[in-house]
């Protein structure tokens, strides 16, 4: 079929970063087999309620056409499209990192699992994790704690935030009881 004859949804609630374009983009190049593994989901009109990153990638690797067997068309209502839209994007399970720390980190990465969410304790330099500030005009001795975050997550953080009142140190004693 004609990738063309696709029609992103212009309501779709999830957003894609560059980053994680471009590595979805190696994914499809490099295991296309995925693609009928989990194909995208159309309505009657063509419209695709889940897959719109996959097609977006597709559209950016020049894709014109695309086999059948990458879409599948269901019928749903459309208080099924709104459910089904949120479902195929909502994470139920978690990751055992425990089991992970097997794998090959470069993979994990390589495959779209940020670093940051799977590597363990023991990869983190604690000597270098909290920083000493120097003294400030009080001689009041101060500490930095520096956390690293994908661009979603960061604005996910900063919109939580910006829900409380309060210094953002504050609301971080607030939110660990002390």
């Amino acid at each position: 079929m004609k990738l063309s004859q696709l029609k992103p949804n212009s309501s779709n609630p999830r957003r894609i970063s560059e980053d994680k374009l471009q590595k979805l983009k190696t994914s499809i190049e490099s295991f296309e087999q995925m693609m009928e593994a989990r194909p995208m989901i159309v309505n009657a009109d063509m419209e695709i309620l889940g897959g719109n990153m996959r097609y977006r990638a597709l559209n950016a690797l020049g894709y014109d056409e695309i086999p059948d067997n990458w879409v599948k068309q269901m019928d749903f209502t459309p208080e099924q499209e709104r459910e089904f839209i949120i479902k195929d994007n909502v994470g139920f399970g978690e990751w055992d990192w425990d089991v992970l720390d097997d794998w090959d980190a470069d993979d994990l990465e390589k495959w779209g699992l940020d670093e940051a969410k799977w590597r363990t304790t023991e990869d983190i330099d604690l000597d270098n994790f909290f920083t000493e500030a120097s003294e400030v005009e009080e001689k009041e001795q101060t500490f930095k704690i520096i956390l690293e975050y994908t661009e979603e997550d960061y604005n996910s953080v900063i919109d939580a935030f910006n829900s409380k009142k309060g210094s953002k140190e504050k609301i971080v004693a607030e939110l660990l009881g002390v």
